[in-house]
């Protein structure tokens, strides 16, 4: 079934602005960071900050800056707060060190892999993978090359969300009961667990950009 929705209807989901910037470098420092996770692990226990003032014996207002990162706790104030929050003191230090990964893969260098479900010359390359992190989610990227001799069927089906992004070729692109002529710039987005694949190979060599995304195993 195509949905197609208006700009207003887009805005009210999308609540995350792609272009946003943190300001300066205040998410680099330590004290942003104790804040967040201070913060973080009251909520999470469903503590306020006047029921955490009086279990720590800080002020409501000492503790907001804590909170804000407007301030450098002491060892002494943190080892209450780990205390009152029932969590090691290293928690609080846990996004500050968290290291961030990026993957740069040259033209060319994709890994080429056989991947599972893959049926006969379905090239795919592996733009990059960082595998567990912060964020919950696995993201797998991949080149996907189709030549006269790629077999065709409308049979993979995984968890997840899947996005294609035509680059070179057409290509009738089923997913559950519909199929959807692909050229280049179109994009497919779709929820993964329906039955989904290449149909009908249109005109060759195919080129397409996949996006799958999943959440990682706990």
């Amino acid at each position: 079934m195509k949905l197609k929705k208006t700009d207003a209807e887009l805005a009210t989901k999308l609540t995350q602005d792609p272009h946003s910037v943190r300001t300066g470098e205040r998410e680099k420092v330590l004290e942003v960071a104790i804040g967040r996770e201070v913060r973080a692990f009251r909520k999470q226990q469903n503590t306020t900050v006047a029921e955490l003032a009086q279990l720590t014996g800080l002020s409501i207002g000492m503790l907001s800056k804590i909170e804000n990162g407007n301030t450098s706790p002491s060892l002494t104030t943190l080892q209450s707060l780990a205390n009152a929050l029932s969590v090691p003191l290293t928690a609080f230090f846990r996004r500050f060190e968290e290291r961030r990964e990026a993957v740069h893969t040259k033209a060319g260098e994709g890994v080429e892999l056989d991947r599972a479900g893959t049926r006969a010359n379905h090239q795919y390359n592996l733009l990059g993978n960082i595998g567990a992190n912060g964020s919950g989610v696995i993201v797998e990227p991949y080149l996907i090359t189709l030549t006269v001799e790629s077999d065709v069927f409308p049979t993979f089906q995984h968890d997840g969300i899947e996005t294609i992004y035509m680059l070179e070729g057409e290509v009738d692109y089923r997913h559950g009961d519909e199929v959807y002529p692909l050229q280049p710039g179109d994009t497919l987005f779709f929820d993964a667990d329906a039955p989904h694949g290449p149909e009908r190979l249109v005109t060759l060599p195919a080129r397409y950009i996949s996006v799958i995304s999943y959440p990682q195993a706990n």
